[in-house]
């Protein structure tokens, strides 16, 4: 495993994040139902999860240079927090950096007591490393057939959205 650091993300590099972010849950997506155009993690997404309320946003850096990013967001209130977004560039996967950079986030915030995170359905890798590797449990599966049909606003009729699942991880 290489040594990881986690630096808060300067305003200056949130464009390279969102491209990043993209450039990963893209790869997942293409490796599932082929290529295309659209943009599977739209911009105003990501930068709405940089404004959210109690947001924090990390760099994954290795020698100098940034592999990945994080984006939580910290309930002081409550000590239920969530990961918000977590890539890992997508020419450093397998490597180990993933479960480093979470467990340093886990240390980085000692006081949660429940982590929440969302994944589409399709990312087979997202829910291997949530489940088996982070200890996280799926507790909710977002289909066009849910109750709660706009959860987080997301748009049930675009197929990209329409499935997902809600994960927690109690400390």
């Amino acid at each position: 495993m290489k040594k990881i650091l986690l630096q808060k993300t300067k305003d200056y590099e949130k464009e390279q994040f969102i491209i990043n972010i993209q450039a990963a849950f893209k790869k997942s997506f293409v490796d599932e139902f082929g290529p295309t155009d659209e943009e599977i993690i739209p911009r105003e997404d990501v930068v709405k999860s940089f404004n959210a309320p109690g947001a924090v946003t990390y760099n994954i850096v290795h020698e100098s240079q940034i592999i990945g990013g994080i984006v939580v967001v910290i309930d002081e209130e409550t000590n239920r927090n969530e990961l918000s977004l977590f890539f890992v560039n997508i020419d450093c996967h397998s490597k180990g950096i993933g479960y480093a950079a979470w467990k340093m986030i886990e240390s980085l915030y000692p006081e949660t007591k429940t982590w929440e995170t969302f994944t589409p359905y399709f990312d087979k890798r997202n829910i291997h490393f949530y489940i088996n590797k982070c200890g996280f449990h799926i507790v909710e599966f977002f289909n066009p057939h849910h109750l709660e049909k706009n959860h987080n606003e997301i748009d049930i009729s675009n197929p990209i959205d329409a499935y997902h699942f809600r994960f927690e991880k109690s400390m």
